[in-house]
């Protein structure tokens, strides 16, 4: 597994390492050491799984608030999306910077995420899913979120949302406290 740090503090892009013959071949999606070997610290304490069958559906942007932010890990084992982060930790060299990449199935990337980051995505192929793995279990009081297309982060996706969730669409303006 090969770990590339990406612009925004503490998020890693990882490809896999596939061991391949004639069958097919054998990839390690998560390890311990070696995410410690990078210094990252991650524990899974939930996996989740997003399935969304038309091209254009966005989710986010998301994020769990302390005291339990969620650090996670993001696949897209099917399909295709664009993968966005935005950096929320106030404390952060890298604060309201985003980062966005292609995740799909075929190049077996994934992006692994601190807590205190928003996260989102745009599927670009129907029947696109991600593999979620969960530094921290889901507390609903503490979710929050940010809208997609807010004028603070000034993301560039990739063309608009056909599908957005009515809550997705209606986050509001993110103010700098």
């Amino acid at each position: 597994m090969k770990f590339e740090q990406t612009d925004v503090e503490g998020l890693f892009l990882t490809e896999l390492t596939p061991f391949g013959d004639e069958r097919g071949f054998f990839a390690r999606a998560f390890c311990d050491q070696l995410f410690a070997e990078n210094g990252i610290d991650f524990s899974i304490r939930q996996i989740n799984l997003s399935g969304n069958t038309s091209q254009g559906t966005l989710r986010g942007l998301h994020y769990q608030a302390t005291p339990k932010p969620d650090p996670k890990v993001v696949r897209c084992i099917r399909g295709a999306v664009w993968d966005v982060v935005v950096d929320l930790r106030k404390e952060s060299p890298t604060y309201l910077k985003w980062y966005g990449a292609e995740l799909t199935a075929e190049n077996r990337q994934a992006l692994v995420i601190p807590g205190g980051c928003a996260h989102g995505f745009l599927t670009l192929r129907d029947d696109s899913e991600l593999l979620y793995l969960m530094g921290e279990e889901f507390v609903s009081d503490l979710a929050r979120g940010q809208r997609w297309n807010d004028p603070a982060f000034a993301i560039q996706w990739p063309f608009e949302p056909k599908i957005i969730a009515e809550r997705d669409a209606n986050y509001p303006d993110y103010i700098q406290p």
